[in-house]
């Protein structure tokens, strides 16, 4: 009996003839998520903007809007509350006070004495969480730093394992899928934290293990076949491997789905980003690496090291 298959052994699908739409597609993308970065920015969490972070659970489900409207009261700025994963669990966000520490103590402890006065002191403080301004910007940097060195470095492994061009072509496709990532919080406004960070670098793991078995059947088509067209050759060899990253890319959101309904509000952003990140990775390693690397006047000496001369005996 035979197993199932997503995609048929052979397929003969375009992906090359169909660049310059995908080209096209990537550039509104791309274009659209610098925009709105630009226009909306991030709704930086905690970990970058600097406040408290409170996680309260009340003896009762209780009026939010009650809550959010007494605290704002207090005068100590705009006060996020929100759900987090049961109607009783409170996620509470305090901004940043001017004076310092000590006034975010005291911008604390108004908190706390306004919730006991609400819910009469039967209320379970779960954590509370205070970043500074000045931590919060060392970790902003710290994150924009891991991301890049990061491309970086996989540039250079790429390069190394091949050529310069495949190395090019590889981090062009991770750029893609890291600003789109970023784009799709800045439009959902989703909290972009340190494990936002942690999700583009995975994102960028997952994505480049893909593109890397691409081009290893494209160099490999390059010594085998000496005469095809580029073109022919790079989509002949995106189809071979098209069953294995499709598999790959399925079972892995299979995964990421059952982690984002089950797993708690905790890790939803976190994963959210994953199974974006997977998704669009797909995409740039069959749509955007591959046809980059074809603009990049690749020579069949590159990829194929020169034969040794047979010895006279």
């Amino acid at each position: 009996m035979k197993g199932f298959r997503l995609v048929p052994e052979e397929t003969k699908i375009n992906f090359i003839g169909k660049r310059l739409l995908a080209f096209v597609f990537s550039i509104v993308l791309l274009s659209g998520s610098i925009g709105l970065i630009v226009k909306d920015g991030l709704n930086f969490g905690i970990d970058f903007a600097g406040g408290t972070m409170i996680e309260v659970r009340t003896p009762e489900v209780p009026d939010l809007g009650a809550v959010r409207q007494e605290l704002n009261a207090l005068g100590i700025g705009a006060v996020s509350i929100q759900e987090f994963g049961q109607p009783d669990d409170l996620l509470i966000r305090l901004p940043q006070q001017d004076g310092g520490a000590d006034e975010q103590k005291v911008a604390i402890e108004s908190v706390r004495n306004a919730l006991d006065a609400r819910f009469s002191g039967q209320l379970d403080y779960r954590r509370t969480e205070f970043v500074g301004p000045q931590v919060g910007e060392e970790l902003k940097k710290q994150g924009m730093y891991a991301v890049l060195f990061s491309l970086l470095g996989i540039m250079a492994y790429v390069w190394f394992r091949f050529e310069w061009q495949f190395g090019v072509a590889a981090i062009v496709a991770l750029a893609h899928d890291a600003i789109a990532t970023v784009g799709l919080f800045a439009l959902t406004q989703l909290e972009f934290n340190l494990s936002t960070v942690a999700a583009i670098l995975m994102i960028a793991g997952y994505s480049i293990n893909d593109t890397v078995v691409v081009f290893d059947r494209i160099r490999e088509n390059l010594r085998k076949y000496k005469k095809t067209p580029l073109a022919e050759l790079f989509n002949m060899s995106v189809n071979q491997m098209l069953a294995r990253t499709l598999m790959t890319s399925v079972t892995t959101l299979l995964a990421l789905v059952a982690l984002y309904v089950f797993g708690g509000e905790v890790i939803r952003d976190f994963v959210y980003a994953l199974i974006f990140g997977v998704v669009i990775g797909t995409y740039s390693s069959v749509f955007i690496a591959s046809p980059v690397l074809l603009y990049m006047n690749i020579r069949r000496s590159d990829a194929a090291p020169k034969e040794p001369e047979p010895q006279e005996v």
